[in-house]
């Protein structure tokens, strides 16, 4: 299917709004790294853009665009502020959810312009059946946005009543999605942390804690959708996907362009020439810059591909999600390998904090660390390419 210039380059109105505040999001990057939240005016001229809002379906007073917009949306802002982008990632795949919801109960979740939704995993967690809904308890982490939400996720096995794991047709034990008020949560303040300092993606605890069926989700995106638009016919796990390789990306193009500034000013010590004088440094940025332009690329080309498909009426396939796992987790490490670079050349003036480099340093290795940046997502790909059976958890 040919792609043309314009499937690459989205929704362009969308994309402006995050241009529109992209110096807004950076002349608040100190105070979020020494708050580790998002500010409460940054946070207004966001939702005043409706960034937390680019997934949520249009009948949920969505955006709902497109993953190709998504990328550049997200890759935005993060060339300003990555805690900044990557809680707009995390908030526009927890968003999807209002697919899988009764309308009204969607409605009532998102109607408020300044609905964000956050949720993490939780190992020691559980959701015992009981009239009309379920009883929650554990603590879940990683919440990243959390601290700005209005409604928080807390992803559950299920158990019947006798205590039973409670198990599907396949004899999986089944696994939803609690959703419930942010003030009826208990913080614990836990995210003190090499980079994304500013995502607050904090811990949060539930004990027997009444839940609404409806109020609760299966994250199977093919299961309980009422949604019959082309983006709900794809995973959450593909769009943030798209949306931390947006991360990625954004973090590596600004960690360039603050290289280039240094390179071209300063003298090494015992050297008489200047960084971009040196025939190593140039070969290497034209190297990195070239990796990062052609794993984007490869991404935004792939993921514009699917759209299409998706758009003329197909819901997606597994070679089309392996596609957009092994270009996104590709993307990100060529980004972490970008950044790297300039860190590495710009020496000593790249430690100190406040700079640039060293903060984009930090981030792009957190990002590498998250689930999304495993390697081991090149594993589960090349096994399936070779007919092995491959775990599909997070593809």
């Amino acid at each position: 299917m040919d792609t043309t210039s314009a499937d690459l380059a989205g929704d362009r109105d969308v994309i402006a709004r995050a241009e529109a505040i992209r110096d807004a999001v950076a002349a608040a990057a100190d105070e979020i790294e020494t708050t580790r939240r998002l500010p409460p005016d940054l946070l207004d001229r966001l939702h005043e853009a409706q960034l937390f809002r680019l997934l949520l379906p249009r009948s949920t007073h969505g955006i709902e665009t497109d993953p190709v917009t998504f990328f550049h949306t997200i890759e935005t802002i993060a060339k300003a502020d990555a805690s900044t982008a990557w809680c707009l990632s995390q908030a526009g795949g927890c968003a999807m959810s209002a697919a899988y919801l009764d309308l009204p109960v969607a409605r009532e979740m998102f109607t408020d312009p300044r609905a964000v939704l956050a949720w993490g995993p939780g190992p020691k967690v559980k959701a015992i059946e009981c009239e009309g809904g379920y009883r929650v308890t554990g603590v879940w982490s990683f919440a990243s946005g959390g601290r700005h939400a209005t409604w928080l996720g807390a992803h559950c096995p299920v158990y019947a009543a006798d205590g039973s794991p409670r198990r599907d047709a396949n004899g999986e034990q089944v696994e939803r999605t609690m959703l419930v008020r942010t003030e009826d949560v208990q913080w614990t303040d836990i995210w003190n942390t090499v980079g994304l300092r500013g995502t607050a993606s904090d811990q949060f605890a539930l004990n027997d804690f009444f839940v609404r069926a409806d109020h609760s989700i299966t994250r199977e995106f093919d299961r309980e959708c009422r949604e019959d638009g082309p983006l709900y016919r794809m995973s959450n796990h593909t769009c943030y996907q798209v949306g931390f390789a947006g991360v990625a990306c954004g973090i590596a193009r600004s960690a360039l362009d603050n290289f280039v500034d240094v390179a071209r000013n300063k003298v090494p010590r015992g050297m008489k020439k200047t960084l971009r004088d040196n025939a190593v440094v140039q070969s290497g940025l034209a190297q990195a810059e070239v990796n990062l332009r052609a794993a984007r690329a490869f991404l935004l080309q792939s993921t514009a591909d699917i759209w299409k498909d998706l758009v003329a009426g197909h819901s997606i396939t597994v070679a089309q999600r392996m596609t957009i796992r092994m270009a996104a987790t590709h993307a990100i490490h060529k980004a972490r390998e970008a950044v790297d670079f300039a860190y590495n050349t710009a020496g000593a003036t790249a430690i100190f904090d406040g700079h640039p480099l060293e903060r984009r340093f930090r981030d792009i290795h957190t990002v590498t660390q998250q689930l999304q940046g495993r390697f081991s997502h090149f594993e589960t790909v090349g096994a399936w390419m070779l007919g092995v059976d491959a775990d599909l958890s997070f593809v």
